[in-house]
């Protein structure tokens, strides 16, 4: 038999490394052909899946993974205090900000008040960075330091305000189908049920309240974009949302705290990738007992002689 041969990358300066990422272009390019783009308001995005910028080693550890990852749009924590590290350092300068679609969050805010100025806050700085990201909002309003759940009335409320000032609002939620369309009637560009409590890495707890928040939301409105946020802690849990039915998954900690971040990046795009198109081949339905792959036709029959 003719030993299959490897690609020329193989011999190249990096060897395995090399082959590594050989292979991950010829998945990846396969799957663009068979999927549209996620459209969030006015925001078309390439990858489905959106990536934070909290919790790196370091600003190049998380330059790396974000470009691994194959998102092209991240998520920013806009109050002032996060913005600088402990050495100076400014995130917005480690950032390609003509690469990757911003989005600011109000992460860290408990009040509905709060929560708004922090969104005109983020609006204003990429107002100045010239970056498209700035008519829009991860909204986040937290009900307490211990769960990190969001306060579904404060959140709503915040919606309300962001939406008459015309921000387009991606919300934080519980996965409670009826707050999911509570939110939806408030105006919310996408309602982001979280899979479980942010940084837990518990991925989606779930999943037949993530699958009735979808039949809600999506009821009369297929295309309305729903995004599991929060939880995720490797690759399987991603794939586990997309089969869902999904539109994306939000995640930090997951790729940030992993033991090699840069790997874990890679695992969470094909994962994101593999959940996806699993969704969309439509897969078989469970049964209690076994079903023949092998047809029953024409069997061989074995009599004795």
């Amino acid at each position: 038999m003719a030993q299959r041969a490897l690609p020329p990358t193989v011999h190249g300066p990096n060897g395995v490394a090399d082959l590594m990422e050989s292979e991950n272009r010829q998945l990846v390019q396969p799957f663009a052909a068979v999927d549209d783009p996620i459209q969030l308001g006015t925001h078309t995005l390439q990858s489905r899946l959106i990536v934070g910028t909290g919790k790196y080693a370091s600003y190049e550890l998380m330059g790396e993974a974000l470009d691994t990852s194959g998102t092209d749009c991240i998520t920013v924590a806009v109050r002032r205090d996060r913005l600088i590290d402990a050495d100076g350092n400014n995130l917005i300068d480690a950032i390609d900000t003509s690469r990757y679609t911003l989005l600011p969050n109000t992460a860290g805010c408990f009040s509905a008040e709060d929560a708004v100025r922090v969104a005109r806050l983020g609006r204003e700085i990429l107002l100045g960075l010239e970056n498209s990201g700035a008519d829009w909002v991860k909204l986040e309003v937290l009900a307490d330091t211990r769960t990190l759940l969001p306060d579904p009335v404060a959140t709503l409320q915040a919606t309300e305000q962001l939406v008459a000032e015309g921000f387009q609002v991606l919300c934080y939620s519980t996965d409670d189908p009826v707050i999911a369309r509570h939110l939806k009637e408030a105006g919310a560009t996408s309602v982001m049920p979280a899979g479980s409590p942010i940084g837990s890495g518990q991925g989606v707890l779930n999943p037949n309240n993530i699958r009735i928040c979808l039949e809600y939301l999506k009821e009369n409105d297929p295309d309305y974009p729903v995004i599991v946020d929060a939880g995720v802690g490797t690759a399987s849990d991603v794939t586990v949302a997309m089969e869902l039915g999904v539109d994306g998954v939000l995640l930090n900690t997951g790729i940030a705290h992993a033991g090699t971040p840069v790997s874990m990046a890679r695992a969470m795009r094909l994962a994101c990738e593999a959940g996806r198109l699993a969704y969309l081949a439509e897969r078989i339905p469970k049964k209690l007992y076994a079903t023949a792959s092998s047809p029953d036709e024409g069997v061989i029959s074995l009599k004795p002689r």
